[in-house]
């Protein structure tokens, strides 16, 4: 009776409640870094390939630590995108409200994973093997269900505790977080057609999705950090896989460089700006901000004018190269006819631009 109680209160390890409370934080912690690495970028955004013994790490323990399937997440994520914040955007707090994604973000997921027309029109490219048809995907809760019989084993009824925290850590701060306050509350480098905003500039307890404005404005980007100042620790993890050829990165955010010699708008030209146009939107919109306190009358009225003008270039679909060649050149004209110093400089750097050689 003694040691079964013994098992009962510390299970096969008998491990104290710190050593518990470390194996749930680096257990969510790799929680996270399975959903950011693998589900996010890889998958759902193709942002890089992962070694095939790496990625089924990572769907193990998906399946185990949270029953959510692959394609079914992707094909979810992927409408987000492509009907971000409208009617049917699966988890907007813009349509939605922030309580409701905030507290109910996995839910929003389960009930857009029931609409099979999201699955097949989205879910192209995840995984279907057998492992996935027989396992993964058509016994989704035994994965959880396992896990929590592991943990009582391992660590007594603590190890309610813990999985308890395992369960509850995806769905408040990837499904609610990232989803409901990155797109209601922090800061934006970039002019994206969205709300989306980075949360913190460190993205270390959601593995680096905290920088969520960034995200949007570079979405096939593995990096989701963007200043010198923000940290993806989502970024380091593919980074060390890298080293060891077990990750491979496909693009990152274009680099643009100056070349001074350069004064046409060309084809050049266009490619290199619109690689980068959110930046370059949120750059003119900072320098608008710092010259208008200093303008008055018709020159202010030019400098908001021409500020939308810029941005009105990149909402018209379907312009030929030959064509946002002509309106740069015509918004370039204007900037450097309205008198105002900042837009002329602007124009000279739009002007000069380039991408950055490999």
């Amino acid at each position: 009776m003694d040691s079964l109680i013994q098992w009962f209160s510390y299970g096969l390890t008998g491990w104290s409640w710190l050593a518990l409370v470390a194996v749930a934080l680096a257990t969510t912690h790799f929680t996270i870094i399975c959903v950011t690495v693998y589900l996010h970028r890889c998958q759902a955004h193709r942002a890089l390939t992962l070694h095939p013994a790496v990625a089924h790490v990572f769907r193990a323990w998906l399946w185990l630590s949270t029953g959510m399937v692959t394609r079914e997440w992707a094909a979810i994520h992927r409408k987000h995108h492509a009907k971000c914040e409208t009617e049917e955007d699966p988890h907007s707090p813009q349509t939605r409200g922030l309580p409701e994604v905030l507290w109910r973000g996995a839910e929003l997921y389960r009930d857009a994973a029931k609409d099979s027309e999201i699955t097949a029109r989205y879910g192209h490219g995840c995984p279907d093997d057998w492992i996935e048809r027989h396992l993964y995907s058509k016994h989704s809760a035994l994965g959880v269900s396992l896990l929590l019989v592991i943990e009582v084993l391992l660590f007594g009824v603590a190890g309610v505790a813990v999985w308890t925290v395992q369960m509850m850590w995806i769905p408040f701060f990837a499904a609610g977080v990232i989803n409901g306050v990155g797109h209601f509350w922090g800061y934006r480098n970039f002019q994206s057609p969205d709300t989306s905003r980075n949360i913190l500039p460190w993205g270390i307890v959601v593995g680096g999705e905290e920088l969520h404005n960034n995200h949007h404005a570079f979405a096939t980007s593995p990096k989701l950090s963007s200043r010198w100042y923000e940290f993806d620790v989502g970024w380091l993890y593919i980074r060390v896989l890298a080293f060891f050829g077990l990750a491979h990165p496909r693009a990152l955010p274009p680099a643009l460089r100056s070349n001074p010699l350069k004064v046409e708008i060309d084809a050049e030209t266009v490619q290199a700006v619109m690689s980068a146009k959110y930046e370059l939107q949120a750059k003119l919109t900072r320098l608008c901000r710092k010259a208008q306190d200093r303008l008055e009358g018709a020159r202010l009225q030019a400098l908001s004018a021409l500020r939308t003008d810029f941005e009105a270039i990149w909402t018209q679909r379907g312009l030929t190269v030959e064509q946002v060649i002509s309106a740069l050149q015509d918004w370039c004209q204007k900037a450097e006819a309205s008198g105002v110093q900042a837009l002329s400089d602007f124009s000279t750097r739009l002007r000069s631009l380039t991408l950055q050689s490999a």
